[in-house]
């Protein structure tokens, strides 16, 4: 019995977590640093997502990105053109930082993770860019010049705020990394 009352007691402390790192996600969303016209910006929202996952795992981390991933469509104006948009740029989007669960109870795990859940994020968002947001060619970028290959615009357009996303993660995971160490490996989880 004492089995059963502990797991049960990990499947709520993990909600529980999840939703406190998801909230907390959200309200990161709306410290932008840089915010492009076509939707993408540079925040430190990533980071909650990428440490929960680290924490709890795989599926967890993939859950936790689908609904922060929801709350972006909901509360962040979804810049979209259609359906697809929508799917693409935020349900399935968001959802590759629980990659960073892959990396569970590793040490330094977070930085490897967060690598990871970037760049499965920056694929969606390649991939939309070059299936749907392509009715813009030849696309300028101001300041960086014009292109005539969608391939070429959605990755600098995507890679313009993913690869300073990442870079914040991380940098926000190296600071907190010391003293929140058995944190990130989920040693405090029993």
């Amino acid at each position: 019995m004492a089995t059963n009352t502990n797991k049960q007691h990990l499947r709520v402390r993990a909600l529980c977590e999840g939703a406190m790192m998801v909230a907390l996600a959200q309200v990161l969303s709306y410290v932008k640093l840089m915010e492009l016209p076509n939707g993408g910006s540079l925040t430190p929202a990533m980071f909650p997502i990428l440490f929960f996952a680290v924490r709890w795992g795989l599926g967890k981390g993939l859950l936790a990105g689908f609904v922060f991933g929801l709350l972006q469509l909901i509360f962040d104006g979804a810049y979209a053109w259609g359906w697809q948009s929508m799917l693409l740029d935020y349900l399935v989007a968001f959802t590759p930082l629980g990659l960073a669960g892959l990396f569970r109870g590793k040490a330094w795990g977070i930085f490897p993770g967060t690598v990871i859940g970037c760049i499965g994020r920056f694929i969606v968002h390649y991939i939309s860019g070059v299936t749907i947001y392509r009715i813009y060619e030849p696309t300028e970028i101001p300041g960086i010049g014009v292109f005539d290959s969608a391939a070429l615009y959605s990755l600098v357009y995507n890679g313009v705020y993913m690869l300073p996303n990442m870079l914040m993660a991380m940098a926000i995971a190296g600071v907190l990394y010391v003293p929140l160490k058995k944190y990130f490996a989920g040693q405090d989880i029993l």
